[in-house]
């Protein structure tokens, strides 16, 4: 899972303050034992904890080693569904429940640009110079060279996930289809090529690797298509809840549940035999997924739970080895260039993050 691109300045701005003030305990004991268990501090979260260091709950945006938080971009009113950043842009795209589009200038972290759509935003990937917005019954293509948009058409309510494979764009459909558009001619960029269907009920979540398509759909199934034949060559079964996301990863596929299970499928012969081989429980349901390299290109899944933090393992252990915390759930994940990271929750605050180098002591 490597990530290439060029570098950002977020590491060398002062985006945003990340600490809230600093105030002396009341009323309280600096040998006050702590409670078992990890939690952040509701008050600390607000900027009005009395307890200072003696408080029982955690005063960090993040617990663990090997990451650092550079900053906390607010502006969406409403849940943060989407995050884009295009190859080589220093323009990074966040689309919101709220309705609107935000572009942020990853000079200066300010909001450069807010766009009101008129409706939620659902969805978001960026794939060459194009922009994908998922809205209900439409998908808003913007062109981010010439700044022209396109609607494209097709979807039935809400698009709730999309991909990008073999010059075609997949977007995920609330009515359970998969629909296809295939690259064209410049006056018209967009074919509606075909719609997949199979799911009976919402698609959430969509993958691709290895000329196959992965959705997970809230039936509890996962469905594999063929890129350019477009047929389903094989159905997963193997959760008890709705599929929340899906990740193809070096012939392996991680998928993840509202059950509270994360699963690693393998086909050992050929594309249509895979089966589960290995399970890993969380204590509440999981959201989405995102792998990607830390400092030293050993892997990571970021896995979001529904307790509003974000667990990091170390591939293929599942090692804990670090939690993201935030005000609310982590509804999206996405990974950038240089080491940066993304996470954006249902309150609309927009964190960066990045990976960092053991200090040398430690990494001996």
């Amino acid at each position: 899972m490597e990530v290439n691109g060029k570098g950002r300045n977020f590491a060398n701005t002062d985006l945003c303050s990340t600490s809230a003030k600093g105030c002396r305990p009341r009323n309280s004991n600096a040998s006050t034992p702590k409670p078992p268990g990890v939690s952040l501090c509701k008050y600390w979260m607000s900027g009005r904890c009395s307890r200072g260091d003696s408080c029982w709950y955690l005063h960090s945006w993040s617990l663990g080693h090997g990451f650092t938080h550079l900053a906390r971009l607010e502006g969406h009113k409403k849940a943060v569904k989407g995050i884009a950043l295009p190859l080589g842009s220093d323009k990074l795209y966040t689309g919101s429940s709220d309705g609107t589009a935000r572009l942020w200038d990853c000079i200066t972290g300010k909001c450069a640009y807010s766009n009101n759509l008129g409706d939620e935003v659902w969805s978001m990937i960026t794939e060459g110079h194009w922009v994908f917005i998922g809205m209900k019954d439409f998908i808003k293509a913007l062109n981010i060279q010439t700044s022209n948009e396109i609607n494209l058409e097709g979807p039935v309510g809400q698009v709730y996930a999309m991909a990008v494979a073999n010059d075609k764009l997949f977007a995920g459909t609330q009515n359970g289809d998969i629909m296809a558009w295939r690259a064209s001619s410049e006056a018209n960029p967009f074919h509606l090529a075909a719609s997949l269907q199979g799911h009976t009920r919402a698609v959430l979540c969509l993958s691709v690797g290895e000329n196959m398509l992965f959705s997970g759909s809230a039936d509890n199934t996962i469905r594999v298509w063929d890129t350019e034949t477009l047929q389903c060559i094989k159905t997963l079964n193997g959760h008890a809840d709705a599929v929340t996301s899906v990740i193809h990863c070096n012939g392996h596929l991680f998928s993840c549940s509202l059950d509270g299970t994360i699963k690693v499928w393998f086909a050992s012969e050929g594309q249509q035999n895979w089966e589960v081989i290995h399970t890993h429980k969380e204590e509440t349901g999981v959201l989405t997924l995102c792998g990607m390299n830390d400092a030293e290109m050993k892997p990571v899944l970021c896995c979001s739970c529904n307790d509003n933090t974000v667990r990091l393992y170390d591939l293929p252990s599942f090692t804990e080895r670090g939690r993201l915390f935030s005000k609310r759930e982590v509804r999206v994940i996405e990974r950038g260039p240089s080491g940066l990271f993304f996470t954006g929750d249902a309150a609309g605050s927009l964190s960066v993050w990045m990976w960092v180098q053991k200090p040398q002591e430690e990494a001996s």
